[in-house]
């Protein structure tokens, strides 16, 4: 015999196809999301998530973040004053200048990712 019709429910390919009416669909749909939802298993609240924190982000992931950005800004400072003391020949002050910097800004961006700011609302 013939393929099954995709709109037949019955397998049935005889006769000319009807839509199905937009309730029916409705309806359907309705009780076949009420039948998943008693067999879906209930989710365990994330008790590692924090509420609070912006994005929901883990505390383990805050905190490589916020080491990494202070890091990052120490680091950077590093090198700029390496290549500044050895471009301009001022061993060195530009090191100890430019890592100063780069520490106080790797302290401005643990601040500004967590959120702290000195200002009251």
């Amino acid at each position: 015999m013939g393929s099954p019709v995709s709109g037949d429910p019955a397998g049935q390919g005889s006769g000319p196809e009807k839509a199905p009416a937009d309730g029916d669909l409705s309806a359907r749909l309705k009780r076949l999301e009420t039948q998943l939802e008693g067999k879906r298993p209930k989710a365990a609240p994330d008790k590692l998530a924090r509420t609070g924190t912006s994005g929901g982000a883990a505390p383990l992931g805050q905190a490589m973040r916020l080491s990494t950005e202070f890091i990052a800004g120490v680091i950077a400072g590093g090198i700029l004053g390496y290549i500044v003391d050895h471009l301009f020949g001022t061993k060195p002050w530009g090191m100890i200048v430019l890592l100063m910097l780069g520490f106080v800004t790797g302290i401005y961006n643990v601040m500004r990712v967590s959120g702290f700011s000195g200002r009251k609302n």
